[in-house]
């Protein structure tokens, strides 16, 4: 199948061409984004292949369609960055990749956890400039914490084994439970008591209507003083803005993200002879205690292989006419 492949970057080709080889679809790499602008470049193809900051909305989608595409494969898990029903109206297929890197996403968030902790970020900037006072770096111990988990998936189970390691009491809260979660003696409770009772909180969940700005300035009321949050999921699941007066009030003590609501002007380019123009964001990094990266935590050799050899296996359901167990579709109105 002759494949657009959007939003591509040199890991992406090579990761890609590598797996594609025994199958030989016809991939054409486009670094540019797939929206209505350059869905032109995408004419003539039955097939797109696009990323997280795609928008693949009702009139891009439109536009595809009326130049032939009927396949629509994320290489990603999160689909909130398409319109499922115009898909569904236009007869356009779309697939994803529900989970590709569960541990990897796990272990970056643990990550954060310890750097902030610890203040390894910190300490290592000071190393470097001769600086070997530790007044400022004070940590606490792990072990009989409690870690709030929001979202007990895949990952959120791997995160609950890798705190539960450290001697951390679980908390968890999602609409379905976790028996797996629940084997570990992670115990499921209602959002404002997980708030209240955790003094680190993980997000781990979706981006639907029902997560957006899951954390806002009424959540942050119900939280310990003092606490660590940590985002490895999806930017908009936390309300910036409250996350700032959060920090500022020292309400939040400890903020770790590897999301952002409006990443998608900033990450995955070299924006270091620019002028940021997002005054939220520039004031987030203001912060001593808040550690971001730049959408990461998938970005393991592992991941990038489960993502290509995925996605092949998903245009090849579609193209055999198979039933496709990663294909998505519009919910049904209430």
């Amino acid at each position: 199948m002759k494949v657009a492949v959007f939003s591509t970057k040199a890991y992406d080709r090579h990761f890609l061409s590598t797996v594609n080889s025994p199958t030989q679809h016809e991939l054409v790499f486009f670094e540019p984004r797939l929206n209505r602008d350059t869905a032109i470049l995408a004419a003539g193809f039955p097939a797109v292949c696009v990323f997280v900051h795609d928008q693949v909305d009702a009139p891009t989608l439109e536009l595809l369609a009326s130049w032939g595409t009927r396949l629509v494969v994320l290489r990603c898990a999160g689909f909130n960055n398409v319109d499922l029903q115009a898909a569904a109206n236009l007869g356009i297929t779309v697939v994803r990749v529900p989970a590709y890197s569960p541990y990897g996403v796990a272990e970056h968030a643990v990550g954060l956890i310890l750097s902030l902790n610890r203040k390894i970020h910190r300490a290592y900037n000071r190393v470097r400039e001769g600086n070997f006072s530790l007044d400022g770096l004070l940590g606490f111990n792990l072990h009989e914490r409690t870690v709030g988990i929001i979202g007990t998936g895949k990952i959120g189970l791997i995160l609950g084994q890798i705190m539960k390691g450290f001697g951390c009491e679980l908390l968890a809260y999602d609409v379905y439970h976790n028996p797996e979660l629940e084997a570990l003696g992670g115990k499921y409770v209602e959002l404002p008591e997980l708030l209240a009772n955790s003094d680190i909180i993980s997000l781990h969940c979706p981006l639907i209507p029902e997560t957006h700005h899951l954390i806002d300035t009424e959540a942050i009321k119900q939280i310990k003083s003092g606490v660590m949050l940590i985002n490895t999921s999806r930017g908009a699941l936390i309300d910036t803005q409250a996350v700032i007066e959060g920090l500022k009030s020292g309400k939040i003590g400890y903020l770790g993200v590897d999301v952002y609501e409006q990443e998608s002007e900033l990450f995955f380019e070299d924006l270091s002879g620019e002028i940021i123009q997002d005054d939220i964001f520039q004031r987030l990094t203001t912060f001593p205690n808040v550690l971001i990266t730049g959408h990461q935590a998938f970005f393991t050799a592992e991941a990038l292989h489960n993502i290509a050899e995925t996605t092949f296996a998903n245009i090849a359901d579609v193209e055999q006419g198979h039933s496709c167990a990663n294909e998505i579709r519009a919910q049904p109105s209430a």
